[in-house]
């Protein structure tokens, strides 16, 4: 099965540039790129993509508005934020709005594919110093009881490897694991926190 991608971003040539990649390498398919939030609004809705590539300083409507407004609408479509700086107020208004990752715009063409194929199977790509940004973000005094405390060792583990971004094959192969094992993970940890996605699980990790 084809993973849908549709592109919002407004410098022409790196926009090409994503189109151009997303087209030629099978497993994916470009359904959609549009230059800003405005006319994404209008026509990703029809399109209803798999996974978006928004890019988060857009003219106008920042990347992120574009995103809470899609989201609350369309829940089961993903959001991958692109960025050409690490910016800490956008990393965090990206994620309040929904969105499911973010790189920067400069990530190997690779890496960003496997960070497409990550968000569309329900991972949250993040680069190791994004996700630190994050940590200090939520950090708070210790002591305080939270749901971390229902959680294994190996399941605490197993969210910190979310935090750092991993995709879900990189971790079981960091944690000696078979994939079975992460799914049953994901199970039983969105079950202890009372979540619903790797974003949500991430951020109550990241909190406590």
């Amino acid at each position: 099965m084809q993973i849908k991608v549709a592109i919002v971003e407004d410098d022409a040539g790196i926009r090409e540039s994503l189109s151009a990649l997303i087209r030629r390498v099978s497993g994916f398919k470009l359904v959609g790129d549009f230059a800003d939030g405005e006319r994404a609004l209008k026509e990703i809705p029809k399109l209803l993509p798999d996974v978006v590539l928004m890019d988060v300083n857009l003219p106008g409507m920042k990347g992120y508005e574009c995103v809470r407004q899609l989201k609350a609408a369309h829940p089961t479509v993903q959001f991958l934020m692109l960025t050409v700086y690490e910016d800490s107020d956008s990393l965090f208004n990206s994620l309040r709005a929904g969105a499911s990752g973010y790189l920067l715009k400069r990530t190997a063409s690779a890496r960003l594919l496997e960070a497409i194929r990550d968000v569309h199977a329900g991972g949250s790509p993040m680069t190791p110093q994004l996700a630190r940004r994050v940590v200090q973000f939520f950090s708070k005094p210790a002591g305080e009881s939270t749901p971390l405390a229902k959680l294994t060792p190996a399941e605490r583990e197993f969210l910190d490897q979310l935090a750092n971004g991993y995709a879900y094959k990189e971790i079981a192969d960091r944690m000696n694991i078979s994939i079975d094992t992460v799914r049953s993970y994901v199970r039983t940890v969105y079950e202890k926190l009372h979540v619903h996605s790797r974003t949500e699980a991430v951020v109550k990790y990241l909190r406590g």
